[in-house]
Order: C-alpha cells, then sequence, then structure tokens
C-alpha cells in the first residue's frame, strides 16, 4: 500500500510542492519563534554564565542582574575576611548615554570590573588585548554593536557624558538581546564616566541670505592641560553594584552563602545558576517576550495543519473512486487509513528536512551578522520533528471522515 501513497503524493507535482511551502512555512515559523525564545532567554544571562564567579552578592533589593540598587565597595574587602572565601572582586554596571564621532547618540550599559582580576571579562576577545583596558577611558565594545555605536576599528574614540571612550578591545557573545548596547571598561573608568556630566554649547551661524542656525553641540571637560582628568582613585564609600565571590575548593556554596550575608549587611548572597536563573525567568515570564513568540509558534502549528488537510482533503476526493474500489475489493478502512496516514507521514519528513536547513543557516546569519542568537538546541529540533508529524497525521483525520462514509457502489456509478 506504500506505493499508493506514494503515487497519489507525487501524481500532482504542482500540488505537492503547494503541500510542501505550507509545511515549510509552518515548520520555520515554529523553529525560528522557538529559537529565538530560547536564543533570548540565554542570552539575558550571558555574563553570568561566562563568568568565573561561584556567588554573586547584590543589594538585598534586586530584580535580576540589571535591576539592583548599589552597595559600597567596602563590601569587597569585607567579603575576602569571611571564610571560605578565596578571591572577591568588585563587578559595577549602569545605565549611560553614548555620544559617536558623529554627535549619534545611543543608550549604553556600562560594566566596569577589574582588568587584573580573574572572575569577569576573562573571555575570549575577538580583538585588542586585556592589558589594554587598564588605560583611562579605554573600553571593550562587543561586535555585533559596533555599527550602532558608529565604531570602524580599533582606536575610534566616542564619549560617554562628557568623558572620551576609546575602543581598545572587541568582544563576541557577550550582548544580551534584551539589553542596550554593552561598553566593558575598568572600575575607575566606570565610576568616572557614570559621575560625570554632559557639556553643551549653542553654536549659531549664519550665511548671505540664509537664516540663522543654531545647533546644540556636546563636548567634554577638559582641564587646563587639554586633556580629561584622570579617574579617581576608587574608595570604600564609592558604589558598585555585585561583589563576585571564588569560593575555596569543596566549599558548601549554601553555607557560604549564609556567611557572606551575615558579614555583609544589607546584601543578598545568590550562587552563578540562581541569579541566571532569576534573570531568565524575568524576561521569560514577567514579560510579554515568551508569550509573543509562543503564540507565533502556535500560529505556525495551526498554519500547517490548515495547509496539509486542505491538500490531503483535496487528494482524497479526487481519488475517491479508486479508495471505493479498495472497499469493493475487500480492503478494510484501517488499511485505507494507513494510506492516507503514510501520505501525511511523507509530507511531514519532506517538509521538515529543508525547514530545519533553512533555519540553520538562517541561524548562523543572524548571530554573525546582527549578534541575533535563533537557538536551534538537538532537543528543540527533535521537539519540532514531533509537532510536524503530529500537525500532519492529525491533518489526516479530516481526510480521513472522506473516506469512512464511501460507498463501495460508487465505483460502478456513471
Amino acid at each position: 500500500m506504500a506505493s499508493i501513497a506514494r503515487k497519489n503524493l507525487f501524481e500532482d507535482i504542482p500540488r505537492f510542492l503547494v503541500a510542501q511551502a505550507g509545511i515549510m512555512f509552518a515548520v520555520s515559523l515554529v523553529t525560528i519563534q522557538t529559537g529565538i525564545l530560547n536564543g533570548f532567554t540565554r542570552s539575558t544571562g550571558r555574563l553570568i554564565d561566562q563568568s568565573s564567579a561561584d556567588i554573586w552578592v547584590s543589594s538585598r533589593e534586586i530584580l535580576h542582574s540589571e535591576v539592583s540598587l548599589p552597595i559600597p565597595l567596602e563590601r569587597v574587602q569585607q567579603a575576602r575576611q569571611v571564610a571560605g572565601v578565596e578571591r572577591a572582586e568588585a563587578l559595577f554596571s549602569r545605565s549611560a548615554l553614548w555620544r559617536s564621532p558623529n554627535d549619534m547618540i545611543v543608550p549604553i550599559r556600562i560594566y566596569g570590573f577589574d582588568p587584573n582580576g580573574q572572575l569577569f571579562g576573562n573571555w575570549q576577545l575577538k580583538q585588542g588585548d586585556r592589558a589594554d583596558l587598564r588605560t583611562p577611558y579605554s573600553v571593550w565594545a562587543e561586535r555585533s554593536n559596533l555599527n550602532s555605536l558608529d565604531f570602524r576599528q580599533i582606536g575610534d574614540v566616542g564619549s560617554i557624558s562628557s568623558l572620551p571612550a576609546k575602543l581598545v578591545g572587541i568582544t563576541e557573545d557577550t550582548q544580551s538581546m534584551a539589553s542596550s548596547a554593552y561598553i566593558f571598561t575598568s572600575l575607575e573608568s566606570a565610576n568616572a564616566y557614570v559621575n560625570s556630566g554632559l557639556t553643551s554649547r549653542l553654536t549659531c551661524r549664519s550665511g548671505p541670505n540664509q537664516p540663522v542656525e543654531c545647533l546644540n553641540t556636546f563636548e567634554t571637560a577638559p582641564t587646563s592641560s587639554g586633556a580629561p582628568p584622570a579617574p579617581k582613585p576608587l574608595s570604600a564609600s564609592d558604589p558598585t553594584t555585585f561583589v563576585l565571590v571564588k569560593a575555596n575548593s569543596g566549599e558548601n556554596l549554601d553555607a557560604l552563602k549564609r556567611r557572606l550575608e551575615a558579614a555583609l549587611p544589607g546584601t543578598r548572597a545568590l550562587t552563578k545558576d540562581e541569579i541566571g536563573s532569576m534573570t531568565r525567568d524575568y524576561w521569560q515570564r514577567r514579560t510579554g517576550i515568551g508569550f509573543v513568540l509562543g503564540l507565533g509558534a502556535a500560529v505556525g502549528i495551526v498554519v500547517g495543519m490548515v495547509v496539509v488537510s486542505q491538500i490531503l482533503y483535496s487528494s482524497v476526493s479526487d481519488h475517491i473512486r479508486e479508495y471505493g474500489t479498495l472497499k469493493a475489493m475487500g480492503a478494510s478502512d484501517w488499511v485505507i487509513y494507513r494510506v492516507i496516514t503514510e501520505q501525511a507521514l511523507w509530507m511531514a519528513v519532506l517538509g521538515y528536512i529543508p525547514s530545519m536547513a533553512l533555519c540553520w543557516g538562517l541561524g548562523s546569519w543572524t548571530i554573525a551578522a546582527k549578534g541575533i542568537m535563533i537557538l536551534i538546541t538537538p532537543a528543540t529540533a527533535v521537539t519540532v520533528f514531533g509537532i510536524t508529524i503530529v500537525m500532519c497525521v492529525g491533518s489526516a483525520v479530516f481526510a480521513i471522515q472522506r473516506v469512512t462514509h464511501v460507498d463501495p457502489a460508487i465505483v460502478f456509478k456513471a
């Protein structure tokens, strides 16, 4: 009976191509929407996953990794005195405004850390050297953000508030899809950036027979020597956002968390997995992003089922006399059902394979060109294949209903 299913499927090539196009659209929509959701969720905790810290200590008032009240820098030294702590480093995070050399402004998020540290910023740089970040007002930027920041190459200079920012390194796979462009710099430079003001000047000009044109231009605040003031050394009272803690080998993290919270007033200690889950859960469940992407996947399934059911129903209607002949020859309903189901399975497999290849290619392009991750894991691929099978076989049920009431006498009617 398998030959009957394949014959019915490939007999009308244009109809077959239309059916496969509908399945490919549905499979691609489900895969891409699911992949974007997975990629978005993973990207929100990417910096956490890439850190070497076992515990993140924050203010007691924390919503997720980018929304937390500041804590004093002295908490770092206090953490180093706690039993079981091998290493403790500060991490500063704050929103700011970037201005490109062409006076284009972009919202950014500054991350300040110790360039000599070991717990943060130890990624593989695409360009540049970690030691370059020790120079005042030097920054790293994510490769996918270079165009939006108006950077062209290493050495380009923009400004944050009223201070210069020189690009000395390019990172890769560090940007969250939910956040403003990331800028990485030293703790001292980050503190100087967020505490400096934006200086503006109104410049007016006119020409012969032309109206007066006034522009509000922004400029840095130089010293008497013409250079920006050097960042001030940090003090114990300066703010930071997190204390990153590396535990001694074999240390019980739950017990260490309790000791840290007792020794550092007004703080909350979270393991690397806990703060990662807190951040991802916020974006996936407490915002509408998860719902919207899930709704798109559901729409894809509905579209695919409608297209496949229409094609199968039309195919059964066109071959109704053949099915009547099989019933007149004594074939049971289950034999005919198998033919239709197998036809649906062929459509599922032949629609799934090119769709998944297309999604893999699209995912590779988006991460390389736009920094947008369409994460298609093996589990996602298997799940989408199962959905495709269910979608096509479920659509076959509508076509089967047409055959159920076929009268074998139809074969002898004119």
